[in-house]
Order: structure tokens, then C-alpha cells, then sequence
């Protein structure tokens, strides 16, 4: 119970490493694995280490991550957009942004549900073997229905890749759990920027999520959840069919949301707010994004409980938007 490595304890370390091999295809060793305390401090530390190598711009998938721009922006970095389609990021795009460095959600993009393409991730990993640095988010990587995962980026070029990855998909966001694998060039720094943090994430907690992932508990968990969102996420998509005709919906394959899209105009902000006086919790898509885009509604649906008579409240919200 005294202070430890910073890193993380070795136990954990080496459990997330089988781990990854086992769902992620990443070889990797457990020293060269940094817990921190999730995706959020991973970002802060990441953009210490940038700033220390000049680099103060990331470009990001747009729409993304309205949480993760917030982030970087706090950290001081810019963040110019890079827009996103059926085939994920266009990172056939990334040498017009001048950015040095892109963020990206290639197994599951939020909020699109898309995943990166194979001709795209080609490209992506041409522009990194040429000094880009690719940070890989494997939001929702675990949570699929309908397709077979495809390989972390990371596996293909850890040289230019630094993944990350937490828990808090798996177990709860509050447990402040997660991971990076950076580059060799990134390591030590890395490490002595979580030192000057906190001196290392809590050890009782990565000591019972290594017990957890040593003993096959979160892998039966992980199937347990994979059935329930799977009914849950049916239950979503038929109401919507019902409520919401329509609406465009996206990304239900995988991952804990849905995205809606409407092809007439219309104020999602405001539609959300409606939403909201009828006591259903939405995201506006616009919120998620850099430049003007069609609107839409990110729905969440792993916690949601009542999700047809949900719909049936955010389709009146529609039509009240719709009237005013």
C-alpha cells in the first residue's frame, strides 16, 4: 500500500497486455503499458508530452468527441476538423489540415458508428510512417453485434500509434481505470508526467481489475453485456422504425449509442431540450461538431430503461420541434 511504480502495478500491466493480445491482436510487453486514471488523463498527459515536442495541433474527426475536443482544448492544443463519412475519417484529407498529429476512433467512430476503411487506414498508416503520429482511441471496441472486429491500428504500426483504451465501457466510468501504449520515444516522459500527476493510479482497484481479467470474470461480464445491448439496442431501433420513421439511424453494429440524422432542417439543440422537458436525455449531434452538418440526436441506449415509451415522448418532442 505504499507509493509504486508510476507505471502501474506489474500485475495489472501484465494482465492488460494478455488482454489486448486476446480481443485486440497487439503484442506488446507489460512494461511498455502505462496506466492512468482513463481516456481523460491519458489526453493530458499525451498533450505534455506533444507540447515537449513542439507539436501543438491535433487534428480531429468531425463530428467527434465534443468531450475529448474540450480536452485537448484545455490542454492548449487546436484542433482543426477532419471531416468524417460512410468509410470513417477522411484521412485522405489529413495533409490539408497541417496537422502533425489525428486522433481517431477507427473501430467504432463517435458518434458515426463507422469504421475506418481499409483504403483509409492504408493511408493513414502511409502519412504516419512518414513523422505522423496517429492517437488511436479504441472507443467501444469490445461492444459488438453485427460484425467481427477489425485490428487495432496500433498492431500494425506501434512505432507512430499511441492507443488508449479504459474500462469504463466494460465496468463503470467512476473506477478511473485506463491504458496507454506509446511509442518507445514517448515512454519515459510519459511516465514522468503521470509521476508529477499523481504519483501513480490507485493500486487496490487495478489490483481487483487484474483479479478480474486473471480469473475470466470480465470476459463472461463483457458476453453478459454484449446480450443485453444487443436486446436493448433492437428494442431502440424498432421504436424509432414507429416514432421516428424518418430518421436516419447510424452506427448500430456496434458500440452503446445510436446516431439519428434528419434530412429536413431543423434545430437538433433545440429538438434535444424538447427532449429533455419529456424527460429523455440526448446529445444534439451539432454538439459534436467543428463545422455545420446535417442535425441529428446522438441516442445512448446501455443504461436506458422504458426505451419504447422514451421514443414515443422523443417523437412528440420532434413534432413539437417540427410545429415551432
Amino acid at each position: 500500500m505504499g507509493y509504486h511504480d508510476p507505471r502501474g502495478h506489474p500485475r495489472l500491466r501484465t494482465a492488460i497486455a494478455h488482454h489486448l493480445a486476446r480481443y485486440r491482436r497487439i503484442s506488446v510487453h507489460p512494461d511498455h503499458v502505462q496506466i492512468v486514471s482513463g481516456t481523460a488523463q491519458a489526453l493530458a498527459l499525451l498533450a505534455q508530452v506533444l507540447h515537449q515536442d513542439g507539436i501543438d495541433t491535433i487534428a480531429l474527426e468531425d463530428p467527434g468527441s465534443l468531450g475529448v475536443r474540450q480536452h485537448l482544448h484545455h490542454a492548449r492544443l487546436h484542433t482543426p476538423p477532419l471531416g468524417v463519412d460512410e468509410h470513417g475519417a477522411r484521412t485522405q484529407d489529413l495533409a490539408a489540415t497541417g496537422a502533425p498529429a489525428v486522433l481517431l476512433t477507427p473501430a467504432h467512430q463517435f458518434p458515426t458508428g463507422t469504421v475506418l476503411s481499409g483504403p483509409r487506414r492504408r493511408h493513414l498508416l502511409t502519412w504516419a510512417r512518414q513523422g505522423g503520429l496517429v492517437i488511436e482511441d479504441d472507443y467501444d471496441a469490445e461492444h459488438r453485434y453485427d460484425r467481427a472486429p477489425v485490428p487495432a491500428l496500433h498492431s500494425l504500426l506501434p512505432d507512430q500509434v499511441c492507443y488508449t483504451g479504459s474500462i469504463s465501457k466494460l465496468l463503470a466510468p467512476a473506477l478511473r481505470l485506463g491504458w496507454i501504449l506509446a511509442p518507445a520515444r514517448h515512454r519515459n516522459r510519459l511516465t514522468e508526467a503521470k509521476r508529477f500527476s499523481d504519483l501513480g493510479s490507485p493500486v487496490l482497484l487495478q489490483l481487483v481489475l487484474a483479479h478480474l481479467m486473471e480469473n475470466g470474470a470480465l470476459e463472461r461480464h463483457l458476453r453478459t453485456l454484449r446480450a443485453r445491448h444487443r436486446k436493448r439496442r433492437d428494442t431502440l431501433i424498432r421504436a424509432l422504425a414507429t416514432h421516428l420513421p424518418h430518421a436516419h439511424v447510424h452506427g448500430a453494429a456496434a458500440g452503446l449509442h445510436l446516431t439519428l440524422t434528419f434530412s429536413t432542417p431543423l434545430d437538433d439543440t433545440a429538438l434535444a431540450r424538447a427532449a429533455l422537458a419529456r424527460g429523455v436525455r440526448t446529445h444534439p449531434l451539432s454538439w459534436h461538431r467543428q463545422r455545420p452538418g446535417p442535425p441529428g440526436l446522438v441516442l445512448g441506449y446501455a443504461a436506458a430503461t422504458g426505451i419504447p415509451e422514451a421514443v414515443a415522448a422523443l417523437g412528440r418532442a420532434l413534432a413539437h420541434t417540427q410545429s415551432t
